[in-house]
């Protein structure tokens, strides 16, 4: 009789493919749970990105315009590697460049683009030329670069007042583009002031609008509210000092450390204030009161301090710059708000990111940059501890170097003195060491400068040399050639020498300004007393009408 094979007997058969069919729903039943969990947990973590994302946007940042009036402006790719090197993630521009726009694709940086003035006419009359132009500068890009607003004109009202009738139009004929592309909850819409818009500033409880505009600002103000849009304003506290000297100290411009009997005191409302910008926020935000707008955010899109200028603006110096810059940045991400409205912080741009050269005068139109168009820094701002806006490692490492241009004799007497009275280390630039190749009086200078910026900590006014020396983000090391303050390893010790000469050759003297401005910032003249009461400074307002 055959022996039956196990795999012959019905019983058993029956039995394996119970228990294999057992096992098999069960594990099957337990990827799908895990598999359910997991994207459970993966949509969580995505709605809770995207809300960190939202809640992020939110929240008070400093950004910066470009202008573009720049000689050898860097291309569209490098700007936006510049931008992302700085850690820049706002800008606004001016236009809506196609190229810059293309560049910033698929990066983090968010950008305001520009109707210029001279389109506001042929925007705010045709429908289908709004819907063009929305459809060619945000809907071909959107969203790979991040489009987060359109500012419509630029001072329109007090520098182009007849394109001001159309100006509500244009902004309503460009809403409902982004409407029907459904951009509209994306991409805000509204229109750069002039704070000049704004009369007797001080103190702001008693700001209001010129009424000259009442007829197209109230109609704007209701439009902003209904959209969920800021109101933008250009506010220059350089420009309120400047035409109040003697009466608006420096230090509240500058946002410096005061003593309770220095801040400005609004004597109807008993609000101290501590600086002059957020005096001008809150007179913007008691102007849309007296209007009953409440629910208006102010963006302020341009803000800033020139670093050079004629003798008429003593005040445009480097250091002011910086100052107020560092402090501005400081201010904004304290989160501190305004004495008004110490639960809203407004967002500010900087004005601006580079020198703008080509500009036509006064000097400081040229003077407001915080680089130079070649990218290399005009002053270090003092942002340490502010998030990391501009406060990358690149900006942190500054190096000092001879300026293109300028006359070989007047750079070998500041290499004479760094070596000599300065006491730089100018041991690498002698005959036969690292960095004496190049031998001209140029590259020289160079090293002795940083070697004395750096021996300073990197000072402010330590790298300037009577105006023939700039500050540079860029390592200047070469070769075998490791200049003061780089990162570049190098195993060799030299013994100080503290004098030089070399040869030279003489480039003709470029002096590049540092960047623009906007003089129709203030264009009212404000007169502010401040008049001590009780121990306690009050401003009291007095307006010359234009």
């Amino acid at each position: 009789m055959r022996k039956p094979s196990s795999s012959s007997s019905p019983m058993t058969i029956t039995n394996l493919s119970l228990s294999t069919i057992y096992f098999c729903f069960f594990f099957i039943s337990t990827l799908l749970f895990t598999a359910s969990q997991a994207t459970s947990s993966s949509l969580i973590l995505t709605t809770t990105k995207q809300q960190q994302n939202q809640d992020q946007d939110k929240e008070p940042f400093v950004g910066v315009n470009i202008g573009t009036d720049v000689s050898n402006l860097l291309s569209p790719s490098d700007l936006v590697s510049f931008l992302q090197v700085q850690q820049i993630n706002h800008i606004r521009l001016y236009d809506a460049d196609p190229d810059i726009l293309k560049a910033l694709a698929k990066t983090k940086i968010r950008v305001i683009i520009s109707v210029p003035n001279n389109q506001i006419l042929a925007i705010g009359s045709s429908n289908t030329t709004a819907a063009s132009w929305v459809g060619r500068n945000v809907v071909a890009y959107y969203p790979e670069t991040l489009i987060t607003g359109i500012a419509v004109g630029d001072e329109v009202l007090t520098t182009v007042p007849s394109s001001a009738p159309l100006l509500l139009p244009a902004i309503q004929s460009l809403y409902s583009a982004l409407v029907a592309a459904n951009l509209h909850t994306h991409v805000k819409i509204s229109t750069p002031h002039a704070a000049s818009i704004i009369l007797d500033p001080f103190p702001p409880s008693q700001a209001f609008f010129n009424q000259s505009w009442s007829q197209i600002v109230l109609p704007l103000l209701q439009f902003l509210s209904k959209t969920g849009s800021p109101l933008m304003m250009n506010l220059y506290p350089y420009y309120v000092f400047m035409q109040n000297k003697g009466v608006v100290p420096l230090d509240n411009a500058l946002f410096k450390p005061l003593t309770p009997s220095k801040e400005m005191v609004d004597p109807n409302t008993l609000l101290h204030y501590t600086n002059v910008l957020d005096a001008m926020i809150d007179a913007a935000y008691f102007s849309m009161k007296n209007l009953n707008i409440t629910d208006v955010v102010v963006l302020v899109t341009e803000s800033g301090w020139p670093s050079k200028a004629d003798s008429k603006e003593p005040f445009a110096t480097i250091d002011n710059a910086d100052t107020y810059n560092s402090n501005l940045i400081k201010h904004v991400f304290d989160r501190s708000g305004t004495p008004l409205h110490p639960e809203t912080t407004s967002s500010v741009y900087i004005y601006e990111l580079l020198n703008e050269d080509l500009r036509s005068p006064p000097v400081s139109e040229a003077n407001w940059g915080l680089f130079y168009g070649n990218s290399s820094a005009v002053y270090l701002l003092h942002v340490s501890g502010s998030g990391s806006f501009l406060a990358n490692d690149t900006t942190n490492q500054t190096y000092c170097i001879a300026m293109d241009g300028v006359d070989s004799k007047i750079l070998q007497a500041a290499l004479d003195w760094a070596c000599g009275p300065g006491r730089s280390n100018c041991s690498e630039i002698q005959p036969g060491q690292d960095c004496y190749s190049p031998n001209n009086v140029k590259s020289h200078a160079s090293y002795a400068f940083d070697s004395y910026y750096q021996k300073e900590g990197r000072a402010a006014g330590s790298c300037d040399f009577k105006g023939v020396a700039t500050i540079t983000t860029t390592d200047p090391s070469h070769g075998s050639c490791i200049f003061p303050g780089s990162k570049k390893v190098i195993n060799k010790t030299r013994q100080v020498v503290n004098s030089t000469h070399s040869s030279s050759g003489a480039d003709r003297l470029r002096f590049i300004a540092l960047s623009s401005n906007r003089i129709s910032a203030i264009s009212g003249i404000l007169s502010v007393f401040f008049l001590v009461f009780s121990s306690t400074l009050l401003f009291i307002p007095f307006v010359t009408p234009c």
